[in-house]
C-alpha cells in the first residue's frame, strides 16, 4: 500500500509537470501564431529574407577623355570564377552542374589559366571538406578577360562559373599616369557577403572619384535553396546611374609625342629624374605633363615614384628664376638695358662672400644687362637686386608672383616651395635662383604673365564634367586670372630679352633655336644639395638641367618647362643636349599640329640679314653700313678699301654675326678668345697655313698683333677649354658665395649654378 502510495504522488508531480509544460508549449505556440514574431523577429519578414536574395548593380565607372574626347580610361568587363560544390545543385539534371572530381577540374583550369594545378585542387578540396555550396578562386580566379572566360566554357568544365564585374583600364599605358593616377577594384564585406567595386587611388581618378563613380543601383528576387529564381519572383530592379564622364585639358596627340620623346631620353641617358609641362599660357591649360620615373596604371606594381613631381618636389630652379628678377626691375623703371657694369665678381660689402659668374667668376669684362641676361650673368642678377630694385621690393615681386603659394591646380598632393630670404646672400642667391626653391608649375603660373600681357592664369586639367547619359556639361572651366604682377609694356620687353636668350649668337639658349618659329626662354642648371656633406655636389652631371621657354614669341600660343636630373653626359655633351631634343621636337610638332602658321619667313626678315657686295668698297662705308645691320665686321688691316670677305655677297647672316673684312693693307688681328671655326674662316681669307694645339678657344698666338700678313704666311695658335666648360659646348658654373653675419655663421660656401651656352 505505501508503494502504491508513492507511485500515485510521483504520478501526479509528473502529470502536472507534463501540463504545465504543455501550456507553456501551447501558449507559445498560440502567441507566435497570433503575433507573428520571434524573440522580436518577424516571421513573415525572416521568411522573405530568407527567400529573397539581392545583388548591387555596379555603375559603370564614369570614363575620362582627353580634350578632343579620345578615351584615356574607361571600365571593360572582366570576370570573377567560382565554383559550385553543393551534389544537390545537380538534382533533377542529366549532366553535372557542380564540381565532382576537384583533381580533373584543377588540371583543367590549371591549363587554360596557366596557374599551378595544386593551388587550384587545394581551394576546391578545402572547400569541399568544409561542405562549402560554392567557393571562388582568390586573385587567380578574378579580372579573367573574355577570351579566359571563353576558353573555359568552351572546354565545359562542369561546376564552373561566371559573374561579370568592372575592371578600369588605361589603354594608353604609361601615357600621363601621374595625372589619371589609377582605379582599383576593393572588397567590402556585406550582410550579403563580399561586394566588389572600383575606388580611385591617385591623381584624376581619386580626385575625382565621387564625380566618376556614379550611383550604384541592385536586383532583389525570391529563390529556393538552390539559388533559382522562383516562378513568381517579387522582383526588384533599382537601375544604377552610372558615373559622369571627365574631359582633361591633355590633348592625346601632344601628351602622346612627349611621352616618346621622354623614354628616348631616358633610356639614352639615364636620368634620376625627368619632368616636361605644356601649358597654353592663354588660358592655364596643361596641354600635356610627364615625369620620370613613371608606371603603367594597368599594373601599377613596384612604383618608383608616386609624386607628380612638377606640381608635388620643390627644387632650387637656377637661373630660369632670373626671368623674374629682371621683370622685377623693368617693372620698378630701374632698368636699362644698355647701362654697363663689370661682370665676374660682386661683393656688396666685405662681409658677404662675392657673388661669381658662372664661368668661374671670370665674367665677360664689361658687358650690358642686356648681354648680362643672354650670358646668364650671377653679378648682373644680384646687382640688380641689391643696387637697383631693393631686397624688399624684390620679395614684394616674389610674392606678386605667387611664390610663396601653391597655384591651385586641380591635382592632388601640390606642394609650394620655401623662399630663403633672412641674410643678405639668401636674398642675392635668390635673385639667381638658388637656396630658394619652387615646384615647376609655380614657374610656369608666374611666367605666364609674360606672355599673357603681364596676367597670370591659373594653370588646370579639368577641362568639363558631362552626363554620360544626357551628354550635358555640368561644369566647365574657365580661364581663372590670379594677379598682375608686371604691365603689358614689361611683359613685351621681357620677351624680347628671353627671345635673345635663344636667337643671340651670346644667349645660353642657342640650342632651342627652331627653323619655323622664333623662341624665346631661359636656361637654369642647379647644383644639387649634398645630403651628407652639406653644400652642393661637385661634377658635371650632378646637376638639375632646365629650360623654359615659349613660342612663337609675338604671341605665345604654347609655354613649355623642361628639367632633367643627373643624366649620363658624353664628355662632348652638355646638360642642354636631352633637353632641347624633348624642347625642340614637341614644341615644333606641336605648334604645326595646332595649326599655328610658321614665322620662317617673317623671321627671316626680322633676324637674317642679307650680306652685300663689299669687294672695292671704301672700308669704312662698307663697317657702317653692317654695323646698322646689326652685324659685327672685323676689319683685317687698315686699308682703305674692302678686297674680300669670309661671306659671299647675297649670303643671308643671323645679325651679331661676325664678318670678316679683308683691307688692301692686312695687318695680323687679335684673335684671342676666338673659336677654332672662327679662326678657320680667318685663315681661308687668307690661305694661310695653320697648325693648332688643344681645344677650345685662342689663348695664344704665333702672329703678333698689328705685323703685316700676306698670303701663305704660318700661323700657329693655342687653343683652352675654359675651366669648368667641355670642348665642344661650354658649361657655366655659377659659383656661389658665403656670408658671415653676426650671429650667424652660414658657410654654404661653393653654392654653384651652371648655364649651357
Amino acid at each position: 500500500m505505501k508503494k502504491n502510495k508513492t507511485a500515485n504522488v510521483m504520478a501526479s508531480i509528473y502529470m502536472l509537470v507534463f501540463v504545465a509544460l504543455f501550456l507553456v508549449l501551447a501558449g507559445r505556440f498560440m502567441y507566435i501564431q497570433a503575433t507573428g514574431e520571434v524573440s522580436g523577429v518577424a516571421l513573415d519578414e525572416w521568411a522573405e529574407n530568407q527567400r529573397t536574395t539581392s545583388y548591387k548593380m555596379n555603375a559603370e565607372r564614369g570614363q575620362i577623355m582627353d580634350k578632343n574626347g579620345m578615351v584615356l580610361a574607361y571600365d571593360r568587363p572582366a570576370y570573377r570564377m567560382y565554383a559550385i560544390l553543393d551534389e544537390g545543385y545537380s538534382e533533377n539534371s542529366p549532366e553535372a552542374l557542380h564540381v565532382s572530381d576537384t583533381e580533373e577540374t584543377a588540371e583543367e583550369l590549371a591549363s587554360i589559366l596557366d596557374e599551378d594545378e595544386s593551388e587550384i585542387k587545394g581551394i576546391l578540396d578545402e572547400a569541399v571538406e568544409a561542405e562549402r555550396f560554392q567557393v571562388e578562386f582568390g586573385q587567380l580566379g578574378r579580372q579573367l578577360s573574355q577570351q579566359e572566360k571563353e576558353a573555359i566554357e568552351e572546354a565545359e568544365i562542369p561546376g564552373i562559373y561566371f559573374d561579370e564585374e568592372p575592371m578600369r583600364y588605361y589603354p594608353n599605358g604609361m601615357f600621363a599616369s601621374h595625372i589619371i593616377g589609377f582605379a582599383r577594384e576593393v572588397e567590402e564585406e556585406t550582410e550579403d557577403g563580399i561586394e566588389h567595386s572600383i575606388t580611385g587611388v591617385t591623381g584624376m581618378e581619386n580626385v575625382m572619384n565621387e564625380v566618376l563613380g556614379g550611383k550604384d543601383g541592385f536586383i532583389s528576387y525570391q529563390r529556393d535553396r538552390f539559388n533559382s529564381k522562383l516562378l513568381d519572383p517579387d522582383e526588384i530592379i533599382q537601375e544604377p546611374e552610372d558615373g559622369d564622364q571627365v574631359y582633361l585639358t591633355i590633348d592625346q596627340k601632344i601628351q602622346t609625342l612627349l611621352e616618346d620623346l621622354m623614354t628616348q631620353v631616358d633610356e639614352q641617358y639615364n636620368p634620376v629624374k625627368m619632368n616636361a609641362i605644356i601649358m597654353d599660357p592663354k588660358t592655364g591649360e596643361i596641354m600635356a605633363m610627364s615625369t620620370r620615373p613613371s608606371f603603367n596604371p594597368n599594373s601599377p606594381e613596384n612604383v618608383e615614384n608616386w609624386y607628380n613631381d612638377p606640381i608635388s618636389s620643390p627644387f632650387e630652379p637656377g637661373s630660369t628664376f632670373k626671368i623674374f628678377t629682371w621683370a622685377a626691375a623693368i617693372e620698378e623703371g630701374v632698368y636699362n638695358g644698355e647701362d654697363t657694369f663689370e661682370s665676374g665678381t660682386y661683393q656688396p660689402n666685405e662681409r658677404i662672400e662675392e657673388i661669381r659668374d658662372h664661368n668661374q667668376g671670370e665674367g665677360w669684362g664689361t658687358i650690358s644687362y642686356d648681354e648680362g641676361f643672354m650670358r646668364s650673368s650671377n653679378v648682373a642678377a644680384s646687382k640688380l637686386l641689391w643696387e637697383d630694385i631693393g631686397a624688399d621690393e624684390f620679395y614684394e615681386y616674389i610674392q606678386a608672383f605667387g611664390f610663396e603659394e601653391t597655384t591651385g591646380i586641380d591635382l592632388p598632393d601640390e606642394s609650394v616651395g620655401r623662399i630663403q630670404y633672412n641674410w643678405p646672400s639668401e636674398k642675392l642667391r635668390t635673385a639667381f635662383g638658388q637656396g630658394t626653391t619652387v615646384t615647376p608649375i609655380q614657374q610656369m603660373r608666374a611666367a605666364s604673365a609674360i606672355a599673357n600681357d603681364g596676367q597670370m592664369v591659373k594653370p588646370y586639367v579639368v577641362d568639363k564634367i558631362v552626363d554620360s547619359t544626357t551628354n550635358n556639361v555640368l561644369e566647365e572651366t574657365e580661364a581663372e586670372y590670379t594677379g598682375q604682377p608686371i604691365s603689358p609694356e614689361t611683359a613685351e620687353e621681357m620677351k624680347e630679352l628671353l627671345a635673345s636668350v635663344v636667337n643671340d649668337e651670346d644667349g645660353t639658349g642657342a640650342p632651342y633655336k627652331l627653323d619655323d618659329y622664333v623662341v624665346g626662354g631661359k636656361t637654369g642648371t642647379a647644383q644639387m644639395p649634398d645630403p651628407e656633406g652639406g653644400g652642393y655636389l661637385t661634377g658635371k652631371e650632378n646637376h638639375v638641367f632646365s629650360f623654359l621657354g615659349m613660342a612663337p614669341m609675338d604671341d605665345p600660343q604654347l609655354m613649355v618647362y623642361v628639367s632633367i636630373q643627373q643624366p649620363e653626359l658624353e664628355d662632348t655633351e652638355s646638360g642642354s643636349a636631352p633637353l632641347a631634343f624633348i624642347f625642340n621636337n614637341v614644341v615644333e610638332n606641336s605648334l604645326h599640329y595646332l595649326d599655328v602658321e610658321p614665322e620662317e619667313d617673317e623671321s627671316n626678315k626680322i633676324q637674317e640679314v642679307e650680306f652685300p657686295e663689299v669687294a672695292e668698297q671704301s672700308a669704312e662705308s662698307v663697317q657702317s653700313e653692317l654695323e646698322e645691320q646689326g652685324v659685327q665686321p672685323i676689319l683685317i688691316g687698315e686699308g682703305e678699301t674692302i678686297v674680300a670677305s669670309n661671306v659671299e655677297a647675297g649670303e643671308r647672316i643671323l645679325p651679331n654675326e661676325k664678318v670678316l673684312l679683308l683691307t688692301d693693307e692686312p695687318t695680323m688681328p687679335d684673335i684671342t678668345g676666338w673659336s677654332l671655326r672662327e679662326v678657320m674662316s680667318f685663315a681661308d681669307l687668307l690661305n694661310l697655313q695653320t697648325e693648332r694645339f688643344g681645344n677650345g678657344y685662342v689663348t695664344s698666338q704665333g702672329i703678333e698683333v698689328g705685323k703685316p700678313i700676306q698670303e701663305g704666311d704660318y700661323l700657329g695658335f693655342e687653343l683652352e677649354v675654359p675651366s669648368g666648360e667641355s670642348s665642344d659646348e661650354n658649361d657655366d658654373d655659377n659659383a656661389g658665395e658665403e656670408e658671415t653675419e653676426e650671429g650667424n655663421n652660414n658657410d654654404e660656401a661653393g653654392n654653384e649654378e651652371t648655364e649651357e651656352e
